[in-house]
């Protein structure tokens, strides 16, 4: 029978339980067991496709196109579990479902309840993942132990263990463990009280990871164990990673959880981990042999999470170069300002990620003219690929009223429009051009040398696209058409020939990146990074020796 562990939260948000619930998964499949992994979300939307950046982080999209919590590009960075539409449930969809249910006449009459409706409704999600040749399904519940609406969802896993047997079945709890300055000392009541509310629900917590920014003490362990009812060595201490959240997996390593699982659910298949890959790529991390500055230019650049997955792709392919990234994170409506210019035309490369609306758009093709025009290497996504197409349009097409009618319906030179297929959508929610879509690359592109093929396929999600019917006047003005779908009719990567390194695309490559396989396009990139650096110091050398 599949196993399931199931990964709450207590005390405040934002512990890292999906960094938590991935890092279990890699140490799992670590052992050479199968692991699928999902989360549960609370609230109501349907899908985190409609709520902005600065409400909810980045929306991280899958190849089936589903718009999903950023906690699922954990799971993929961490481990080899396959995503679907299945991998991410809120109460939106889980109500949705039940009511269309109840409109077919499903339950022949019946009252519908949150018990057993809804949470029978939750624990078919996730049997669906429990096939039979999974090993391990692994559950994070969003929100924190207390909420109202998690209620349902805590309620389902604890049905879940009486339904499959509380032998298949562990609980993990993570929970903060506060330090107070002016007591010099941790506090472990915050967690002896979150466990105390689970425990009131009738889930009795088997592991406590314990967050803190301080060592925990052995007395505290003890405390937390007496008071929450678990053997001390099941209390696991997690505390901030100094350098990488890929330490992670080897802190809970050192206090043997993934051992204390693997008995406690009686996985005997399981082998000895083979980590020896990802002890080198923490060695490669700690130990660059260089490094280079990248300027991320985008109008949600204060709120980091919205941008996490290209942060997380930007650090896979400076592993891959030797090179320690540093992220220069630039407001885009800040690049009117002259110091901030200055600053960018000293960096390494400048990346223009993507975004909706015209806030900041004028700061992007700046940023893009500032790149184009000294040499520095440029990575456009999605909307940053539309922003260099329109820089190139006024700049060296002479077309200076080149605009997206997105921005400015009344533009006369509308060289990135609608498509036609979202000419008709009215609803905002699931409507875009999403999940993996395939591309031919053009033979001696930068782009087809990085992949090493001319087929490739990349997530999107985007409404507006390259105008087809400028197609041959950029062409004819220098613009390389480096991919397109495999019809022709869409334009999917642009380049600059006489440029060192200039590449847009339309799609997402970010979410594609692993720490142990960096896409191609970014390490590419960096790749040119360190090139502009060395030149950049090579004139230096040669400027001072001049003088």
């Amino acid at each position: 029978m599949t196993k399931h562990i199931f990964v709450t939260g207590g005390v405040v948000s934002s512990l890292g339980k999906g960094l938590t619930s991935a890092s279990i998964g890699m140490l799992l499949e670590s052992r050479g067991l199968t692991v699928r992994m999902q989360k549960l979300d609370p609230y109501i939307n349907v899908d985190p496709g409609t709520m902005g950046p600065y409400q909810h982080g980045e929306v991280y999209v899958l190849d089936d196109g589903s718009e999903t919590d950023l906690d699922l590009g954990h799971y993929e960075r961490f481990t080899h579990s396959p995503l679907t539409r299945d991998s991410n449930l809120t109460t939106g969809r889980i109500y949705q479902s039940v009511i269309e249910k109840e409109r077919r006449g499903d339950y022949l009459g019946k009252t519908v309840q949150v018990i057993p409706h809804i949470t029978n409704e939750i624990k078919d999600c996730i049997k669906r993942l429990a096939t039979d040749d999974v090993d391990v399904v692994i559950t994070e519940i969003g929100g924190t132990v207390g909420d109202i609406e998690s209620l349902p969802f805590l309620e389902a896993i604890r049905q879940f263990a009486i339904d499959v047997g509380k032998e298949n079945c562990v609980y993990v709890h993570l929970t903060l463990v506060p330090y107070l300055k002016a007591a010099k000392e941790l506090k472990t009541k915050p967690t002896q009280h979150s466990v105390g509310q689970l425990r009131e629900i009738g889930i009795q917590p088997d592991f406590i990871i314990c967050r803190s920014e301080h060592p925990i003490s052995s007395d505290d362990i003890d405390k937390i164990a007496l008071f929450c009812n678990v053997p001390s060595k099941c209390v696991v201490e997690e505390l901030d990673a100094d350098f990488s959240i890929y330490e992670v997996p080897m802190s809970l390593v050192e206090h043997k959880l993934d051992k204390m699982i693997v008995e406690k659910l009686g996985l005997t298949q399981a082998k000895e981990p083979e980590l020896t890959k990802w002890r080198e790529l923490l060695h490669r991390l700690r130990h660059p042999e260089t490094e280079v500055t990248i300027a991320l230019v985008g109008k949600y650049a204060k709120h980091k999470d919205a941008y996490k997955s290209v942060y997380e792709a930007l650090d896979h392919a400076g592993v891959a170069n030797s090179a320690q990234v540093r992220v220069l994170r630039i407001q885009s409506e800040d690049v009117e300002r002259e110091e901030t210019r200055a600053l960018l035309e000293k960096v390494n490369g400048i990346l223009i990620p993507g975004g909706f609306g015209d806030r900041g758009v004028e700061g992007k093709i700046d940023a893009v003219r500032i790149a184009r025009e000294h040499n520095i290497p440029f990575f456009g996504i999605c909307l940053g690929m539309q922003c260099a197409v329109i820089e190139y349009a006024r700049n060296v097409l002479g077309l200076k009223d080149a605009n997206s009618s997105e921005f400015c319906k009344e533009t006369q030179n509308p060289v990135i429009c609608l498509i036609e297929e979202q000419r008709k959508v009215v609803d905002y929610g699931a409507t875009t051009r999403r999940g993996s879509q395939p591309t031919c690359l053009t033979v001696g592109t930068r782009a087809a040398s990085a992949y090493g093929t001319l087929d490739i396929a990349e997530r999107h999600r985007h409404r507006y696209e390259f105008n087809y019917d400028y197609r041959d006047r950029f062409i004819d003005g220098g613009l390389v058409i480096a991919g397109s779908s495999p019809d022709g009719t869409l334009v999917e990567v642009v380049e600059i020939d006489e440029h060192p390194w200039f590449v847009g695309v339309q799609f997402h490559p970010e979410f594609k990146s692993k720490p142990t396989h960096p896409h191609p396009l970014f390490k590419a990139f960096i790749a040119a990074a360190v090139r502009n650096r060395r030149g950049n110091i090579a004139k230096e050398q040669i400027n001072v020796a001049d003088e």
